[in-house]
């Protein structure tokens, strides 16, 4: 383990992605994520076997990845709401052909343009696929500096385990905002297992093929239901969320990413009034974590769906509780940061009516 130290979020996920064995690198600047690209730049070309590209557009730069995806290599992009949408193709050309890579969008205010405030609106977007066609990526969502260090290495581990995209959805706040952390050893990238479907030239051996283009109509509904079953041990096998003081609650407030830092906030005022109030904060934002969720309906009946949007988790929560809880929303979307204090009030406000309706 390294020493603690302080950095900027999307400068840690840059220096977590080296030390997991990232050794390619395709980028395009867009606020607020250039740090990022920044830091890559300068890590890469420190390193014998790193590459760096500075793609000329978003859509370049996720199908460079593809191509280094298929040599073998750990590759990775990263850009912010409107870059993601014109990688969506290329992300939906790497789940078809089984490719592993790591994407991060740093989420900024929307739709269009929008501006370049924190904001939770791309959830659809990531864990719905976003692109053409069925396929799901792997959606990891880290809540603070250390576990964007801690989850960056999950996202490689997974993509490989599983040949598959893997997001990492952060917000501006989250790529500005200096913490602590406590990097692990760097992985060397000569010791990772070895891939046995990349193409590295087939001199001696049978040839493979890497492809998403079937025609076939038959062959193509064979490989759907493939990455459909993937998809489907991919949620039995790592579906991860973090509970806080939800053991005695009566109200449980759902949000990710910043949107929790607040909440949790607001959890430790509310409860200093003591209304018994918890946190769900899901990590995997797909595949969600609807079986803990469910479990948790047992016994409290109120959540409070708390999102930096107008609402799209929500939809999540809804389908995982099945309607045996009453779900209540707040969001404040288009870059606007709530505070503790104003999420306290709207717990209270509505624990105190839940209340009086069931006196």
């Amino acid at each position: 383990m390294s020493e603690k130290q302080l950095m900027r979020g999307s400068q840690v996920i840059a220096e977590a992605a080296i030390r997991a064995g990232c050794r390619f690198y395709a980028g395009y600047p867009i606020t607020p994520q250039n740090e990022m690209t920044e830091y890559m730049a300068n890590a890469m070309a420190e390193l014998s076997d790193g590459t760096f590209i500075q793609a000329e557009s978003e859509i370049a730069a996720i199908n460079m990845v593809l191509g280094a995806s298929t040599a073998g290599v750990r590759s990775m992009t990263s850009s912010s709401s409107p870059g993601l949408s014109l990688k969506q193709e290329g992300i939906s050309f790497l789940a078809a052909s089984e490719l592993p890579a790591v994407i991060v969008n740093t989420m900024r205010g929307g739709p269009g343009l929008g501006n370049i405030a924190p904001s939770q609106g791309d959830y659809f977007q990531a864990t719905r696929g976003g692109g053409h066609g069925d396929y799901r990526s792997i959606v990891l969502a880290p809540a603070s500096g250390q576990e964007q260090a801690d989850l960056t290495r999950k996202a490689f581990e997974y993509a490989d385990k599983y040949r598959t995209p893997v997001l990492i959805l952060v917000d501006g706040m989250m790529g500005q905002m200096m913490e602590p952390v406590i990097f692990p050893d760097p992985i060397d990238a000569l010791d990772l297992p070895p891939k046995p479907w990349i193409l590295d030239g087939a001199k001696g051996r049978p040839s493979r093929i890497i492809k998403s283009l079937i025609l076939n109509t038959r062959e193509m509904e064979d490989h759907n239901w493939k990455l459909a079953r993937k998809y489907e041990n991919i949620a039995r096998e790592i579906t991860t969320a973090e509970s806080y003081l939800t053991e005695d609650a009566n109200m449980v407030v759902i949000a990710y990413g910043t949107a929790a830092r607040i909440a949790k906030g607001a959890i430790k005022r509310v409860r200093e009034m003591g209304l018994k109030v918890g946190l769900f904060r899901p990590i995997t934002l797909y595949p969600f974590p609807s079986k803990e969720l469910l479990e948790m309906s047992r016994v409290v009946k109120h959540f409070l769906v708390f999102e930096m949007n107008t609402g799209q988790m929500i939809e999540d929560v809804r389908l995982s509780l099945e309607g045996r809880s009453t779900i209540h929303f707040y969001g404040r979307p288009g870059g606007i940061i709530s505070t503790p204090d104003e999420i306290s009030k709207e717990i209270s406000s509505i624990y105190y009516r839940q209340h009086l309706e069931e006196e």
